[in-house]
């Protein structure tokens, strides 16, 4: 549960059916992972749910009763009064860097080409890729600054809502992560000639990769063909280790395979995205 990959965890103490059978009602131990509003609170009323009916029918045959022999102690981690806030607040700013990041690179050089700037800049002694990188590399600075500011300013001072874990190491993984982010960005504005196709190729593309994170749906929840294709996504790592970080206080040694995908995965795209931008920017 720690690391993420377990939800529920249910805890069978020794010699549970020996107590059953002699009516002693033993306890019977579920741990839930808040982190996953929905989840957690429809599933550990599902989990007593399918307990005690399976010690009934276990009983019935046995002792032919009905009663309910089992008392189910559910324990919420990580956010114990299931506090929706606690939730949405720190997800929403997870979910404004992709769109941040996007839009913000993008525009820069949609503007620009609209504007004629762009051409000032090619005829001058900069290649495409310095000019790419710049703006990659400013537009990730501001977002980085702006989550650092809104995770202490604004949820954990005015909203009072607890951090568990480490901001820096977040934000390290923030910024990690924008340079796949704002190379999707620099990528569809090397194909939209405006900014009404630039917003356009952004919902193509940004909502796919919010829906399909594990931000809004979990990944338990969806088809296992298309669980194993969102790992392809370098969104779908970033979410799993800033829950991991910002809710149950995961440090490095947790999360580094999904800042090693991020990395690897964002290196990829960035890597197509400027060797787009380098052939575009030649015809311009």
């Amino acid at each position: 549960m720690n690391t993420g990959r377990y939800t529920f965890i249910i805890d069978i103490p020794p010699h549970f059916e020996r107590d059953v059978l002699r009516g002693r009602s033993p306890g019977l131990q579920v741990n839930v992972d808040a982190t996953a509003m929905v989840q957690a609170g429809l599933g550990s009323g599902y989990a007593l749910q399918i307990v005690n009916t399976e010690i009934n029918d276990f009983l019935s045959h046995a002792e032919g009763t009905t009663a309910l022999p089992v008392n189910l102690a559910v324990r919420i981690a990580f956010n114990p009064n299931m506090t929706t806030a606690w939730f949405t607040s720190v997800m929403g700013i997870i979910g404004s860097v992709t769109m941040l990041a996007i839009i913000l690179a993008g525009a820069a050089v949609v503007r620009e080409r609209e504007h004629g700037t762009m051409d000032h800049l090619l005829v001058m002694p900069l290649t495409p890729f310095e000019i790419a990188m710049a703006k990659i590399w400013a537009n990730a600075l501001v977002i980085t600054i702006a989550v650092g500011l809104s995770l202490t300013v604004v949820v954990r001072q005015l909203l009072g809502i607890p951090i568990a874990g480490s901001v820096p190491l977040f934000l390290a993984g923030v910024a990690l992560y924008l340079f796949f982010a704002t190379a999707i960005g620099i990528f569809l504005a090397t194909i939209a000639r405006t900014m009404p196709q630039l917003g356009l190729l952004y919902i193509l593309t940004a909502v796919p990769l919010n829906m399909l994170s594990g931000s809004n749906t979990p990944l338990e929840s969806m088809p296992p063909w298309l669980r194993t294709l969102t790992q392809a996504s370098p969104t779908t790592h970033f979410v799993a280790f800033a829950q991991a970080i910002l809710y149950r206080g995961a440090g490095f040694e947790v999360v580094w395979p999904q800042f090693l995908a991020v990395a690897l995965i964002g290196a990829l795209f960035l890597a197509l995205a400027l060797v787009r931008f380098r052939r575009v920017a030649a015809q311009w």
